[in-house]
């Protein structure tokens, strides 16, 4: 009978160790995952473009927001402020670009103490102006 000694018992041990290391550090291959398939989003409407300007002899959208202006004026000149506000508000939902509105709410702000407000529509609107009388009462109101 043969008998081993620590230090050769330790060897072996090792040498076990470092094979059984080995063994477990390769990892078995695998397949590729499977790549999700994208979604579909051709049947998503996309935002159209906005609409051009309007064109000479086609109706522009001061004819729809006027009566919203005209009424708003009314409501300044008694005191009414908040109700002024929300038809000039309804007014810009219709046309956004409009020096028009953004000049009747300065004046709107103006007549209900708000300076800053005023001053700030009124900037806001300089970016809309077209008629010399409309950017000269924007600027009036902006200074």
């Amino acid at each position: 009978m043969t008998s081993f000694s620590p230090p050769g018992l330790r060897l072996i041990l090792v040498g076990l160790l470092a094979w059984l290391l080995a063994a477990c550090s390769t990892a078995p291959e695998r397949e590729p995952a499977a790549i999700e398939e994208q979604p579909d989003y051709t049947d998503i409407a996309t935002p159209s473009p906005p609409a051009p300007p309007p064109k000479a002899g086609e109706p522009d959208t001061r004819a729809a927001y006027q009566p919203l202006l005209d009424r708003a004026g009314e409501l300044r000149a008694k005191g009414d402020f908040e109700q002024a506000l929300a038809l000039l508000e309804r007014a810009q939902r219709i046309d956004a670009d409009s020096a028009q509105v953004y000049l009747e709410m300065a004046r709107t702000h103006r007549a209900r103490g708000d300076y800053a407000q005023s001053r700030a529509t009124a900037e806001r609107g300089l970016l809309y102006c077209r008629s010399k009388a409309q950017c000269n009462a924007l600027r009036d109101l902006a200074d």
